[in-house]
């Protein structure tokens, strides 16, 4: 265990990190059943136990793996227009969430996560109608930049890609374009100058553990019924969010 500990950043023990990736597991579980929810759960996770200005971009590469798994295997059923002009928006988005979110203090981050996870659990989802490439533009460079301040925002991605009938096409393309969303947001945190290096093996771990949740999701998760796992999801969600913003106001 002493061994296994020097491969880990500074402040994460042996045992945190093995709980890490036991987290890891089971939210890419319930994304895997549900194709929503473990992503922002995790995020939830991460900021309780990390520093805010490693949350996110420690979220968007572990996320960064899972997520490029889950493309590859549904490929066939990506919708290929409507990522060109979604993927080119979150470019500009990237950018402007980055700079944004590097000088946020510490209490308005924890708080603004707090409040973005109890919304998207709690709070109606914004109906958007527009269709084409401008609508699709100006819909990846909003998502983009929230994402870069929030870390997660797949509700409101699946929210815009409704119109898509297919449920495949759905989880296929909502996994390729967070895939990207994902890989722009390490380039410009790394570009930023967040150290990722000291984090790449418990990223690596979680990663890892997320391939093997993604599976067993799709195989056990689904038997469970699924309304009374969105609320049991939506109540989860609730609690870290409030101990997120006792943290932001106390302290």
């Amino acid at each position: 265990m002493v061994e296994f500990a020097q491969y880990l950043p500074d402040g994460v023990g042996p045992w945190l990190a093995l709980s890490l990736v036991l987290v890891s597991f089971m939210t890419s579980a319930i994304t895997g059943a549900f194709g929503l929810g473990g992503g922002m759960l995790l995020l939830a996770v991460l900021a309780i136990v990390f520093n805010p200005a490693v949350v996110v971009p420690l979220h968007g590469g572990i996320q960064l793996g899972s997520n490029t798994s889950r493309a590859f295997l549904l490929r066939h059923f990506i919708q290929w227009n409507v990522i060109f002009w979604i993927c080119l928006g979150s470019i500009l988005g990237t950018i402007i969430g980055g700079s944004l979110a590097v000088s946020m203090p510490e209490a308005l981050f924890r708080g603004a996560i707090a409040a973005f996870i109890l919304y998207s659990a709690w709070g109606p989802q914004p109906k958007v109608s527009a269709r084409g490439p401008v609508a699709n533009f100006i819909a990846g460079t909003v998502i983009a930049a929230l994402g870069m301040i929030f870390g997660a925002v797949g509700p409101l991605l699946a929210n815009f890609l409704r119109f898509l009938g297919d449920r495949r096409e759905l989880v296929a393309t909502h996994a390729a374009i967070v895939t990207v969303s994902h890989l722009a947001k390490v380039v410009t945190f790394t570009a930023l100058g967040f150290a990722f290096a000291a984090f790449v093996p418990l990223m690596i771990a979680m990663v890892a553990a997320g391939f093997v949740g993604t599976w067993a999701g799709t195989r056990f998760l689904h038997r469970m019924p699924e309304a009374a796992f969105r609320i049991g999801l939506k109540i989860m969600l609730t609690v870290i969010a409030l101990g997120l913003l006792r943290q932001s106001i106390w302290g």
